[in-house]
């Protein structure tokens, strides 16, 4: 019988989950997903093989349990930082500073992008997750128009169109990352129509 990690079987099974994440995150950036194996990722996680199957039955089904996780922690980290923010415009401001500080490590993976070596299945998955993050910017584009701040448009054309900006944009480190997060800031609110920030 395997060790347990942790005080439960409960306890055992979210370190174990999150090791194998760590190590994923790690060898993805490191490699790309399509060159490592599920053996490469419990090696690096420091577990057998057979273990990971108790998990996860393939890669591709590691790829989004990790994918679901990570979502859900931006998500509330996401929710809380709109908490308390009454203007539309400054709840997108808000939402485009939190996207600058994502980490994408799925586009920024060396290898082929993960769209051409994933199942159609699994990319159909991958979708439904970035529709959770979208749906909170569907949420404050509506308000805005509702409040008058925002001009009518068509929401199911704008979300995506900020998404590509918000996830394609490199934000630098240093001193010239605040210039780089003001602009794109100013940016995205011009191609809503809402009133551009001030300059710095």
């Amino acid at each position: 019988m395997p060790k347990i990690i942790g005080g439960s079987l409960h306890e055992h099974r979210e370190q174990t989950r999150q090791r194998l994440f760590a190590a994923l995150s790690t060898l993805m950036a490191e490699k790309g997903f399509d060159a490592i194996s599920l053996a490469d990722i419990a090696a690096h996680a420091g577990m057998g093989r057979t273990a990971v199957y108790n998990h996860f039955p393939d890669k591709e089904s590691l790829l989004l349990g990790f994918i679901s996780h990570e979502t859900e922690q931006y998500v509330a980290t996401l929710e809380q930082a709109l908490r308390g923010v009454e203007d539309p415009v400054e709840q997108l401001r808000t939402y485009v500073r939190q996207q600058t500080q994502l980490t994408r490590v799925f586009h920024l993976a060396p290898g082929p992008d993960l769209r051409t070596v994933l199942s159609r299945g699994t990319q159909h998955r991958l979708r439904e997750h970035v529709a959770g993050v979208e749906g909170i910017l569907r949420r404050i584009l509506l308000a805005g128009i509702d409040a008058g701040v925002l001009p009518p448009q068509d929401i199911d054309t704008t979300v995506p169109l900020v998404h590509a900006c918000l996830s394609g944009r490199g934000v630098p480190d240093g001193a010239d990352r605040e210039r780089a997060v003001h602009a794109t800031e100013t940016f995205v609110l011009r191609a809503v129509g809402a009133p551009a920030p001030a300059l710095v």
